[in-house]
């Protein structure tokens, strides 16, 4: 069997007997149809809120919050539908990093499109550390809710986001866009501690303390807002499109994402190879996505193959810091309990993995780096499966995901 699978701009191909492979899965890819007028629909028939261009008709001053390049949410298809409704009006965009980076020039016209240079200047990029923040005060859980003071500056709110599995959330989108969206640092560190617990998991929203504490934290910004949001495909095209109240939009596209990214698999698999694309393939903080996503379907001891080239390499380096300064991956945990600073959630969920299965990785990072966090590189995914095969037998059973950040396989 001939499998190609993309690595960066490049192209990986495969050879593998077939007898081996237990199945491929991916996003799945709808019939196409049209992406303007699915837009246009859910615009025109909201969820618990007036249409769009009566939401929009008298406000004074609008802020649109949209998503960082780490997420691959069409902004520019929607801008287009509603550019002849809001070119005149007095707006502004909010990227919403979070705690990550500054988007790149690429990534800014990725985002924006030909919009780019129309809005270049009405373009504002959250900074959780220094940007002016209100105090929304406490939720119940303790997390501290400082939101970028624009959320409250303004009389509406127009969120565009996607909804998509999330490892520790439950599933991105709606309430992210606030929390931790335009939040502040250390309020985002509070609500990620949250994410060591079990309950925080894939797919899992009731009873998840990441996500009823987000939901909670959103739900204090009192500005009037409108969610468009919407369900991307394999292809990256707009498979459906939910809008209006920001909950309860979320909550009627989760059965769509369900559609989309969710695979049903018959049998658990020794070896699981899981290929990381663009936008999660910049750094190996993002490409750890892949690595959730893939473990309820991994047999005890078995081998995970993350492949992706992590361009920018590690990405932010906490996690990895502290990864690197254990002797063994279980001593991350009495580390965090000592203290906890975020980006560790992700060194916790490494080591926890890393203590039942075996990590491997093709990627651009280089071998003495990933030595140092307990995980082995191969410069080819052959030489990676053909090894994997020495150590589980030449009857090991290899599942391939493809686009292994967002699909998720499911028994």
């Amino acid at each position: 069997m001939k499998l190609s699978f993309p690595y960066g701009e490049e192209k990986i191909s495969l050879e593998i007997d077939e007898r081996n492979v237990l199945d491929i899965i991916q996003p799945k890819k709808f019939p196409a149809g049209n992406e303007k007028e699915i837009i246009r629909h859910a615009l025109e028939n909201p969820v618990n809120s007036v249409a769009f261009k009566e939401f929009i008709s008298e406000a004074e001053k609008i802020l649109f919050i949209v998503n960082d390049g780490t997420r691959s949410t069409p902004t520019a298809k929607v801008i287009d539908v509603i550019y002849d409704d809001i070119e005149k009006m007095n707006i502004q965009f909010i990227v919403a990093v979070g705690s990550h980076r500054k988007p790149t020039e690429d990534e800014f016209k990725r985002i924006f499109g030909k919009y780019y240079n129309i809005f270049r200047d009405n373009i504002i990029v959250h900074d959780a550390v220094n940007s002016e923040m209100v105090n929304l005060g406490k939720t119940s859980l303790g997390t501290e809710i400082l939101i970028n003071k624009l959320a409250v500056d303004v009389d509406r709110i127009v969120v565009i986001s996607s909804i998509e599995p999330h490892y520790f959330a439950g599933y991105t989108g709606g309430r992210k866009s606030f929390f931790p969206g335009i939040a502040g640092y250390r309020n985002i560190e509070q609500n990620h501690k949250l994410s060591l617990k079990p309950q925080a998991a894939i797919l899992k929203l009731e009873g998840n303390p990441v996500h009823e504490d987000m939901m909670e934290a959103a739900g204090k910004v009192k500005t009037n807002t409108f969610a468009i949001l919407l369900v991307i495909d394999k292809e990256h095209c707009i498979y459906s499109a939910s809008a209006g109240n920001i909950n309860d939009s979320f909550f009627a596209s989760i059965p769509k994402a369900d559609e989309v990214y969710i695979s049903k698999v018959r049998e658990k698999a020794d070896i699981v190879v899981s290929v990381i694309v663009k936008p999660f393939d910049n750094d190996l903080y993002q490409s750890h996505k892949g690595i959730e996503n893939a473990r309820s379907i991994l047999k005890k001891n078995g081998i995970l193959i993350l492949v992706s080239k992590c361009a920018n390499g590690i990405g932010k380096n906490e996690f990895y810091d502290l990864l690197s300064s254990c002797s063994l991956p279980g001593e991350v945990f009495k580390k965090i309990e000592e203290n906890y600073v975020l980006g560790y959630h992700k060194a916790a969920k490494l080591a926890d993995f890393m203590q039942n299965h075996k990590l491997w990785m093709v990627t651009d990072i280089p071998e003495e780096k990933m030595r140092k966090i307990f995980i082995y590189t191969f410069d080819s995914l052959k030489k990676a499966i053909d090894n994997a095969l020495e150590l589980k037998g030449k009857n090991a059973k290899v599942l391939f995901i493809f686009d292994a950040a967002i699909t998720v396989p499911k028994m």
